[in-house]
């Protein structure tokens, strides 16, 4: 599949098959996420990937029981795979503390020195590159908010301190009777409405 073709076929899916994921498809596609652009090259990103029963064991950790079983995701714990994108700040006041990011740039070796958090944003644009990705390999994959607070659920899977959770990342093989969900009737916004050059 060409990149236009995985950016205008993505969507978010909601039900999966009980079908697991080749270790092959799933490193390719974790691979190129490591691809995404990242400031001062710090690539503070990290990725816990879970599989088979340890997805089970996931889930209640992250939502309550009207959640995990709401009519709008069906089968959604079938997903044989579910990643989890982990930001590091730390990471990133440790890069802007080095000789070549230092000077001319004061404060960004500290939180409030960033006007807007790029741990946060670059591991979003290792989310979305994991995505495409995996619309380009034919599988289906939903990125989900955390329910619960997320401390539990780190301290279960071992994740070192200072690192945090963007969401979730549910993927496997879409079910044929996956269907978009209601948000997805949502007019597309055109060009016209959301480009503006020159100034708005």
């Amino acid at each position: 599949m060409e990149l236009d073709a995985a950016v205008s076929g993505r969507r978010m899916c909601r039900n999966f098959i009980d079908h697991p994921v080749s270790d092959e498809i799933l490193e390719r596609a974790l691979a190129l996420a490591t691809h995404a652009p990242s400031a001062g090259n710090t690539q503070g990103w990290a990725f816990v990937v879970l599989e088979g029963a340890q997805t089970q064991d996931f889930w209640p950790h992250v939502a309550d029981r009207s959640w995990l079983e709401h009519p709008s995701h069906p089968g959604l714990l079938r997903a044989p795979v579910v990643v989890l994108p982990m930001a590091s700040r730390a990471a990133y006041l440790e890069r802007y503390s080095e000789a070549d990011k230092g000077p001319g740039q004061a404060g960004v070796g500290t939180v409030h020195g960033w006007q807007v958090p790029y741990w946060l944003v670059d591991t979003a644009f290792a989310t979305m590159l994991l995505l495409l990705a995996l619309a380009q390999e034919g599988l289906g994959a939903l990125f989900f908010a955390l329910r619960k607070p997320a401390g539990p659920l780190l301290a279960h899977l071992g994740v070192p301190d200072g690192w945090e959770p963007l969401g979730g990342v549910a993927l496997g093989w879409p079910s044929p009777d996956d269907k978009p969900a209601t948000s997805a009737r949502r007019r597309r916004r055109s060009m016209s409405e959301v480009v503006h050059r020159g100034g708005w």
